[in-house]
């Protein structure tokens, strides 16, 4: 079947030639990306060390000691450290909206490969129990899936070792879209958002790690970390596709 699936793709290439999602150019052939081409690839801006610990955002310049992140400043954690794979602009962000508003799951090839270009990102991750941060099923029976699923699925694939995916939290509060308001505003909608899967259980010696799309303020993540740690999670991490 993997055979004839690649035979499929090649013929879909060549019937109708794969643009980048980005610059809209063709895409060109045997370069490691799918819906990338290869000027866009070089404009990812994977993130590397130094960062800050509890977003993944990276820092620029001499680093100070115990220097705050401005992007965390009020956050209060309830989790212990995060990760980020790359900013959350030009080609990362194409991919990551058509992912999202435009049905693309064909796209998840190059986000995986971005993880697998991570190596730091990886091994952060490696043998942890991914957490997929839920959607509310409304949102989720109109999209059609859960993004920050298939992202989890994604990246245990790229990390391998005992990594798995465990979707222990449900939605339960069919709030608006976030994009738009500040950290306060999204933590008082988010309020009892989130709640333990009926079935879930959780083991305190295993490492959890909570996986989204995309880190902005924060308080998704933290909704979902303090229902966690409410369930006895003693060992809880956070990661995200993208910042921004």
């Amino acid at each position: 079947m993997n055979v004839l699936s690649r035979l499929v793709r090649d013929v879909g290439d060549v019937v109708f030639p794969r643009s980048c999602v980005h610059c809209r150019r063709l895409v060109e052939e045997e370069h490691g990306w799918r819906h990338l081409c290869a000027k866009c690839v070089a404009q990812l801006e994977f993130i590397r060390a130094p960062h800050c610990s509890t977003c993944g955002h990276p820092f620029y310049g001499e680093v100070e000691e115990n220097r705050m992140c401005p992007h965390c400043v009020g956050l209060e954690p309830a989790f212990r450290e995060g990760r980020t794979a790359v900013l959350f602009k030009g080609p990362a962000r194409a991919l990551l909206i058509e992912l999202k508003y435009h049905q693309g799951l064909q796209v998840l090839s190059d986000m995986e490969q971005v993880f697998r270009r991570s190596p730091e990102f990886l091994a952060f991750v490696r043998d942890a129990v991914l957490v997929p941060v839920p959607l509310h099923p409304r949102k989720e029976r109109e999209r059609g899936y859960n993004q920050s699923l298939l992202l989890a699925e994604r990246l245990a694939r790229a990390a391998g070792g005992g990594t798995a995916v465990r979707p222990l939290l449900r939605r339960t509060v069919d709030t608006q879209t976030q994009t738009a308001f500040d950290r306060r505003t999204r933590q008082a909608n988010l309020k009892n958002a989130f709640a333990l899967v009926r079935t879930g259980t959780l083991n305190p010696a295993l490492h959890y790690i909570l996986v989204d799309d995309v880190f902005t303020t924060g308080s998704t993540l933290n909704g979902c970390a303090r229902v966690l740690r409410r369930g006895g999670c003693l060992n809880l991490d956070v990661v995200t596709f993208g910042h921004g």
